[in-house]
């Protein structure tokens, strides 16, 4: 008789602590009793464990990766150009300091000179393609292309050598700002469309902050309308006919197919824009 009643205590006083602990996060989450504001630091439990989560998750998920040659000086030095237009401003570099950006966030984004010490080249490219989800760090898979994410990798494997005379000689070298990102303005889009990626590219171009999409993760923003059943409608921005094609348009030219729209131009590649109009498409 006694087995069951000690099994019994187990599972209630299990049931108990998961009630406890559930009535916790309710009052954390609700009750607004959690500080969201920058101006105060996680705590160091709480940043250890994000950290812990982060690293392993990056090394689970960049094991496969394959890492090109990565001691070409003309590829150090267009590094250094990205390191400089797109990491400086919130990393800083030797003798450099980051701007006022990265100092105020939290968690905060530390300076790269040891970033050889903890990640291996597979995992800087990981993390410079990816992002990180929750800590600012973006996704450049969108923005730079591959030999330009292998480029900054390649930097990074040459930062801790620096220090701050070499730096500014080094990005002295280095082509002229702006010195990243062009060629996939300029890049042939495949002929096939990539629905998926469509999907992405929708939330990489931040299209989710001011329109409602199915299939994307948002809060709910009235800016703009909602896209659901996008693909029924017979007009692009209340004058372009409803077509792929102009929707790819519209998205790459938008101010200059409306003047003075309140959609901003985003600066969407030919590929990203016909991957984006295929996506659309679906949402009827």
């Amino acid at each position: 008789m006694r087995k069951p009643s000690t099994l019994l205590t187990i599972a209630l006083t299990l049931a108990a602590v998961a009630g406890t602990g559930l009535l916790v996060a309710l009052a954390l989450v609700y009750g607004g009793l959690y500080n969201v504001a920058s101006t105060r630091e996680h705590l160091q439990p709480t940043f250890s464990v994000l950290e812990t989560a982060m690293r392993q998750s990056v090394r689970l998920r960049a094991r496969a990766i394959v890492v090109p040659p990565l001691h070409d000086e003309a590829m150090v030095l267009r590094g250094a150009a990205c390191f400089r237009d797109k990491c400086v401003q919130c990393h800083g570099a030797p003798g450099v300091a980051q701007n006022d950006i990265g100092k105020s966030m939290q968690p905060l984004p530390g300076p790269l000179v040891d970033a050889r010490k903890y990640f291996q080249p597979r995992e800087l490219y990981w993390v410079t393609r990816h992002g990180i989800k929750m800590s600012g760090m973006p996704a450049w898979e969108f923005r730079l292309t591959e030999d330009e994410l292998w480029s900054v990798v390649a930097f990074m494997q040459r930062l801790p050598d620096l220090n701050a005379p070499q730096y500014a000689t080094l990005v002295q070298r280095a082509p002229p700002a702006p010195a990243c990102g062009r060629e996939l303005l300029q890049t042939e889009a495949p002929a096939a469309v990539d629905l998926e990626r469509g999907r992405q590219a929708l939330y990489q171009y931040a299209c989710n902050a001011c329109h409602v999409i199915p299939g994307v993760t948002g809060s709910s923003p009235h800016v703009g309308p909602p896209l659901k059943g996008i693909a029924g409608r017979s007009l692009i921005a209340g004058s372009l006919p409803n077509t792929q094609e102009n929707m790819a348009r519209w998205l790459r030219d938008t101010q200059a197919l409306k003047p003075g729209t309140a959609m901003p131009q985003l600066g969407v590649t030919e590929r990203d824009a016909k991957d984006i109009a295929a996506y659309l498409a679906t949402l009827r």
